[in-house]
């Protein structure tokens, strides 16, 4: 008898019997649907996150949100870690969180950190944020934690292009039906990326670029109103594409490390007046000319210029994190000329030594890193242009010693911000902006109609 009554109700409804089993059945799967996917192995554990009372939100940062993808997206990527590149087995680098290897049995702060490796570290700090927020219906900022950068590497080789674009394309036909999306369209949701906008933007086949195995994420309909942080962006296109550094090895945890590291740069002897740290490039490559001038100059002038070369046979000769900071901070300058891009990673190890960069290419920087770099590029680089990239020794020595020693404090006043801190470091024991705060007081900018978005 007891269920008469629902009988009853449902005969009201005018539903039949074979349709409410039907409305049943869909109900119970769309819900089973939901829990796996607010389950996935994106989530982080509670144990990842910090203590309560060590919470504190900057107040120039939105209360952010990590959006749970489903692992194929992130996780399920590093399980294939030797098959993420084409040029190394890249399971030494994700481990610890994208940090890779440490330095030294007893180190804490200093890894071997790959140089495309930017959105692990980035996805792992923001996990033990104190801006993080459980709840997106208070959250004004939404993490993507879609691997990209080692998806798009590990198909480089792959000539078919719809298997080479087919993650992309299930990342952005996801994009649309994810729950935080609709509120504004993705307009408040981002994505980080560990290499360049180049590896996301194939050009179309009756294009004269060769093709270098770039997929077509960011070139979709659904990644466009999304903003984008990779390590280089493309100047002069109009996309919502922001540069971020490349990480260097030094990932402190408090603001101690950071001081007593900044008093030893500025206090290391400056041995020799510029250095070069990188190899050359075939001549028939546009950017080759610059190394070719840079190496020609040192050998020509050996007691001012000191070099790491990276050799073809054995690249890791300028990988060796050791050996290229203790050259740097040998030298007073460091050259950066365009490598297979216009970015390179030398950039950041130069100021993490305190070496003040010299730029062949306003794209190597001063487009690049508006937020993280002074406005003024002379206050903590120099810039040599064609007409005077053919005698270098003699355009740095021209330089007052009084303004080398201003141009080095300010790029040692810079490492915090360009600095990738622990991922387990304690926000009270931090005690400084790093390049994920930095990058944080922007987005939130761009969310709250505080700047205009490009």
């Amino acid at each position: 008898m007891a269920g008469k009554p629902k009988e009853k109700h449902f005969t009201h409804l005018s539903i039949p019997k074979p349709q409410l089993l039907f409305t049943l059945l869909f109900f119970f799967l769309w819900l089973i649907s939901h829990l796996i996917f607010y389950t996935s192995s994106s989530a982080p554990s509670k144990a990842a996150l910090f203590p309560a009372e060590d919470k504190t939100c900057d107040p120039d940062i939105a209360p952010l949100y990590i959006v749970p993808l489903p692992s194929r997206f992130n996780s399920d990527l590093l399980v294939q870690c030797q098959n993420l590149s084409p040029y190394t087995d890249m399971c030494p680098h994700v481990a610890h969180r994208g940090l890779g290897q440490p330095l030294s049995p007893s180190s804490t702060s200093w890894y071997a950190t790959h140089q495309f490796i930017a959105e692990l570290i980035f996805h792992a700090r923001v996990e033990n944020h104190p801006c993080r927020t459980q709840d997106p219906s208070t959250a004004q900022l939404f993490l993507l934690p879609f691997y990209a950068g080692l998806y798009g590497s590990s198909q480089f080789s792959q000539t078919n292009l719809t298997l080479r674009d087919s993650l992309a394309l299930d990342f952005a036909s996801l994009l649309p039906f994810l729950p935080t999306w609709p509120r504004r369209l993705g307009r408040d949701h981002f994505l980080v990326i560990g290499r360049t906008s180049w590896d996301f933007m194939r050009p179309p086949p009756s294009h004269s670029t060769p093709d270098f195995g770039a997929n077509l994420l960011l070139l979709l309909p659904e990644t466009q109103n999304i903003s984008v942080l990779t390590v280089e962006r493309i100047p002069w296109l109009p996309h919502k594409h922001y540069a971020i550094p490349y990480p260097s090895y030094f990932h402190p945890s408090t603001a101690t490390e950071v001081a007593a590291w900044r008093a030893s740069v500025l206090a290391h002897p400056r041995t020799h007046l510029f250095a070069f740290v990188g190899g050359p490039r075939p001549p028939n490559l546009e950017k080759a000319a610059a190394r070719a001038s840079i190496l020609r100059q040192c050998a020509a002038s050996p007691t001012r210029c000191i070099t790491v070369q990276c050799r073809p046979d054995d690249p890791s000769t300028c990988h060796d994190p050791n050996r290229v900071l203790t050259v740097m901070r040998s030298a007073e300058f460091c050259m950066q000329p365009p490598g297979d891009s216009f970015s390179r990673r030398s950039v950041f190890d130069a100021v993490l030594a305190g070496c003040i960069p010299v730029f062949f290419s306003e794209h190597t920087a001063y487009t690049q890193y508006l937020w993280y770099a002074p406005a003024r590029p002379e206050e903590w680089s120099v810039f040599l242009g064609p007409d005077r990239s053919d005698r270098i020794e003699e355009e740095l020595e021209r330089i007052p010693k009084p303004s080398v020693a201003r141009m080095r404090e300010r790029v040692v006043e810079m490492i915090p911000r360009m600095t990738y801190a622990h991922p387990n470091a304690s926000w009270r024991e931090l005690g400084f902006r790093d390049a994920v705060d930095v990058a944080l007081i922007e987005l939130t900018k761009i969310v709250r109609g505080n700047v205009p978005q490009v």
